[in-house]
């Protein structure tokens, strides 16, 4: 049999699907010159392949089928089975129905699908409801589904071949990094050493798909070993939205990467309370080289109404600290437009930021997620009927004290004032001389007035803002 695997490439702004807000996905449409360059920063280097499609590829071509992989070129074949996001979900039926006219079975897989399954019902032949592999194992047996059909989580997670790069992507191993942001040009290679999350945090989508579970040490271990084998050295990003949640397999890990002496680097996303200057040291001498991180909002209140675990910003200082001695690159996350938040909040939150210092920033608007609690509590408010417009950058429900055209200007003034001022470039640069870094303090302020002054003619609110 042979199977199409589709990623689907988008011809809007910079989209980013399989893992990324659980697998519903996001897409930086540029609102701004700030954004603009951010967004070809992300072409460059967070167009990443799809770790669910590359572990498709290995249960199918195990079982001997022919696997052919796609960006968006259509190409004969019996079965399709396209990778969904809610973000880019009319290209991907779009396709799919081309699909279909050349006599392809087509098939949907992921988050979007499994809990709206709505958006692809009438374009498609069965949408796979749950993690894949177990419907693509019954897919491999033979099987072809018809319509909505269970695939249920795999608990025993060391059980699943390793991801088949070679089937699902271009040769990524010769991509060369650079040395300021540590990942790669191309990415690198996705890795879940776990899935689902443990936290319970309201709007976010990683842990209603399925439960949390963990694989081994030593499997992990063999996958890292496969990649320096086939693509030395290799860049790991570990996808799992809490990799440092058990210190202790942190720690067995890395001494099993030193015990192989594995040559790579990764990177992995976590939170701050979960991470110690000696975890950090003993992470570092195995690859580490750049984590992200949520911080969400300044407001402990604002945070616990939202199932999240405020974390003390004196921790959040040390571990960004040591991390710039280390050279570890830091990538913090931040949601405006919390119920509880106003102008005066979101403002806090993005000073916060600046003062914070992390490498890179990432700013999103509070968005509801279908499946999540967030999306029960504010499904009355919301006013935006476009799923696609559910992408972490557009209002998409009437909030208490913000209008829409005052939550996206909070927005750009946030990536404005984080990557345009002179102590970003310095931090970026890794400048710690002393003399320029009290004029970097004085340009700061000089820069910081002059944002204050374009904001004020440009919002709405002469004296309030």
């Amino acid at each position: 049999m042979r199977v199409v695997l589709a990623d689907l490439k988008s011809e809007r702004g910079f989209v980013s699907k399989d893992t990324v807000v659980g697998g519903y996905g996001s897409r930086l449409d540029p609102f701004s010159r700030v954004t603009s360059l951010i967004a070809y920063v992300k072409k460059q280097f967070h167009d990443v392949p799809s770790v669910h499609m590359a572990y498709a590829a290995a249960i199918l071509a195990r079982a001997g089928h022919d696997v052919i992989w796609t960006r968006g070129q259509e190409v004969d074949g019996d079965v399709a089975l396209v990778l969904s996001s809610i973000v880019d979900h009319k290209n991907e039926t779009a396709w799919a129905d081309r699909m279909r006219a050349r006599g392809a079975n087509v098939g949907f897989v992921g988050i979007t699908a499994s809990k709206m399954p709505e958006l692809f019902e009438g374009h498609c032949d069965f949408i796979f409801n749950g993690e894949p592999e177990a419907g693509v194992m019954r897919l491999a047996q033979g099987e072809i589904p018809s319509g909505i059909t269970v695939s249920p989580q795999i608990d025993d997670l060391d059980a699943l071949p390793f991801p088949r790069w070679d089937l699902i992507t271009e040769d990524r191993g010769r991509k060369h990094g650079i040395k300021w942001s540590s990942r790669p040009v191309g990415g690198g290679y996705p890795l879940l050493a776990s899935r689902g999350c443990p936290e319970f945090c309201t709007y976010c989508p990683h842990r209603i798909l399925a439960g949390y579970r963990a694989r081994s040490i030593a499997n992990i271990a063999d996958e890292l070993e496969r990649l320096c084998d086939t693509y030395e050295p290799p860049y790991v990003i570990f996808r799992d939205p809490l990799f440092s949640e058990q210190r202790d397999r942190c720690l067995a890990l890395c001494d099993e990467i030193r015990a192989r002496g594995l040559r790579l680097t990764f990177e992995a996303e976590t939170r701050l309370d979960r991470l110690d200057v000696e975890l950090l040291d003993t992470l570092h001498a195995a690859g580490f080289r750049a984590m992200s991180f949520g911080v969400e909002s300044t407001d402990p209140a604002t945070l616990k109404k939202s199932g999240r675990r405020p974390i003390p910003p004196s921790h959040q200082r040390q571990i960004i600290e040591h991390c710039r001695r280390k050279g570890i690159v830091t990538a913090a996350f931040y949601v405006l437009g919390f119920l509880q938040d106003d102008w005066r909040s979101v403002a806090a939150t993005i000073d916060y930021a600046t003062d914070l210092g992390s490498t890179f920033a990432q700013f999103k608007i509070l968005t509801p997620y279908p499946g999540t609690p967030m999306f029960k509590q504010l499904q009355p408010l919301l006013t935006e009927t476009d799923w696609e417009k559910f992408d972490g950058y557009t209002p998409t429900f009437k909030h208490p004290n913000l209008t829409d055209r005052e939550l996206v200007f909070l927005l750009g003034a946030a990536y404005t004032r984080f990557y345009v001022r002179p102590s970003y470039l310095a931090n970026f640069l890794k400048i710690q001389n002393t003399v320029v870094r009290d004029w970097v303090s004085r340009m700061d302020r000089r820069v910081n007035d002059r944002h204050t002054r374009e904001e004020i003619a440009d919002c709405s609110r002469p004296v309030a803002c």
